[in-house]
């Protein structure tokens, strides 16, 4: 029997953690700092064991990892290194849902000197996104055909059903993490040349892309996709450009909150205990008497009656509400849209991914292949959001304990000595990637 440690019990592990657990010649014990959580996820399973973990405190988190085969890190990314140095140290292999860091990449080496397996990078976006792309782009290379323009495009959503508010969008967790991104720069690779968007522009030239069976969504570009080229292979690619998925509405809102100045972490006395609008005031040098709607669409060059304005207005940063959790602008808008965009009890979420490829056949034929995943929650279950990330994660750590898959190294999912077990069990799981092809 391998023991398996999943460090952290947040909202997206349930089921990974119960797919696990479910496997008959795995014990699982789920160690987090709320020992109560870990608790709920174990509970009823026999072979399930919840443990409290600081992970601050260094010979808590060393014992517990050598009492274990194979290490999940679902922790904050931030503390990834110091469990993986800890992997190395005691000889044990790591599973986690992230982005691999340049800390994480340069133990590559001693990963391999210790004969072990990080596999990173196993969820939905980074995760199901690499395995079903590079099944594809393989069997277009397979066929002698090349692959010239690569769109991926991917976002977690309301359900229709649900998309109830105006900004179309809803937070199952802290929506800080999502703000913060709003910030980002990106960079991509269209038509042969780089493009590169400055953070305070990333909303600006958003695209309006078409789901057949959903209708019309925004995508801006997603951090930086030229790495993916090579990662993916993709030698003759002109275009490479992975992209996020949003409702109508989005970008023009989050460009106008941003330009704004309100995604600012910096703590300012003039926040906490004070009302949106003075503080929006403040903000905005204004005087009195002065409008503050058209103040505010005035800086940022927008129509006082756009979209952006009415739904700054509807989440009531130009009201007299007064603001008590808050000691800066970042925080009172995450607070302020996690109170606004929450999902209610029974309501489901929407994974939505596609991946696009314009491609040249070995006749000198074209086709665009689309691969689409369209997921939803399950009402008063466990949300597509966590089954896309925690399943990917799941079923790779129950093949490497089996021994069916042996990634080496500091690795992603990219191979099909992973994705092709790892995307078939997944269907089995009701998760599938769709493909179409048509001549163009």
């Amino acid at each position: 029997m391998k023991n398996i440690l999943v460090l952290g019990a947040g909202l997206v592990s349930r089921p990974g953690v119960h797919y696990l657990l479910n496997q008959k010649d795995l014990k699982v014990t789920v160690a987090s700092r709320t020992v109560s959580k870990a608790e709920e996820l174990v509970r009823g399973f026999s072979n399930g064991i919840a443990l409290q973990v600081n992970v601050d405190n260094q010979d808590e988190l060393i014992n517990i990892i050598k009492q274990n085969d194979i290490i999940i890190s679902l922790l904050p990314w931030i503390h990834h290194l110091k469990v993986a140095e800890l992997c190395i140290e005691h000889s044990k292999h790591m599973v986690t849902t992230s982005y691999v860091s340049p800390g994480m990449k340069a133990l590559d080496e001693k990963v391999r000197s210790k004969g072990l397996y990080f596999l990173n990078e196993i969820g939905v976006d980074p995760g199901i996104d690499h395995m079903s792309a590079m099944k594809i782009i393989h069997e277009i290379e397979n066929e002698g055909g090349k692959v010239l323009h690569f769109y991926s495009y991917c976002g977690g959503l309301p359900a229709p059903q649900h998309n109830d508010n105006p900004f179309g969008y809803k937070f199952s967790w802290s929506p800080r993490g999502v703000v913060l991104a709003s910030r980002n720069s990106a960079k991509y690779l269209e038509n042969g040349k780089i493009i590169d968007i400055e953070g305070k522009n990333l909303f600006k030239d958003y695209e309006i892309d078409t789901i057949e069976e959903l209708g019309k969504f925004e995508v801006y570009p997603n951090r930086d996709s030229t790495p993916y080229k090579d990662l993916y292979e993709l030698k003759d690619a002109l275009t490479v450009k992975r992209g996020t998925y949003r409702n109508i509405g989005w970008c023009d809102t989050m460009r106008a909150i941003v330009n704004l100045g309100l995604v600012d972490e910096n703590p300012r006395t003039d926040v906490m205990n004070n009302s949106y609008k003075s503080i929006l005031e403040n903000v905005l040098n204004a005087n009195q008497g002065d409008d503050l709607k058209v103040l505010a669409a005035n800086k940022v060059s927008i129509d006082k009656d756009s979209i952006a304005i009415k739904n700054m207005e509807w989440l009531g940063l130009f009201s007299d509400e007064i603001v008590t959790d808050a000691d800066n602008l970042l925080d009172m808008l995450s607070n302020r849209m996690q109170a606004k965009l929450a999902f209610k009890k029974g309501e489901i979420d929407l994974l939505l991914l596609r991946h696009k490829f314009i491609v040249e056949n070995k006749d000198g034929s074209k086709d665009m292949i689309t691969s689409t995943l369209i997921d939803y929650g399950i009402p008063n279950g466990d949300s597509s959001m966590a089954r896309t990330v925690s399943l990917p994660m799941a079923i790779a750590v129950k093949l490497i304990a089996e021994e069916k898959i042996k990634p080496l190294g500091v690795r992603i999912p990219n191979t099909n000595d992973i994705y092709e077990p790892v995307l078939a069990e997944l269907e089995n799981q009701n998760i599938k990637m769709v493909e179409k092809r048509t001549k163009i």
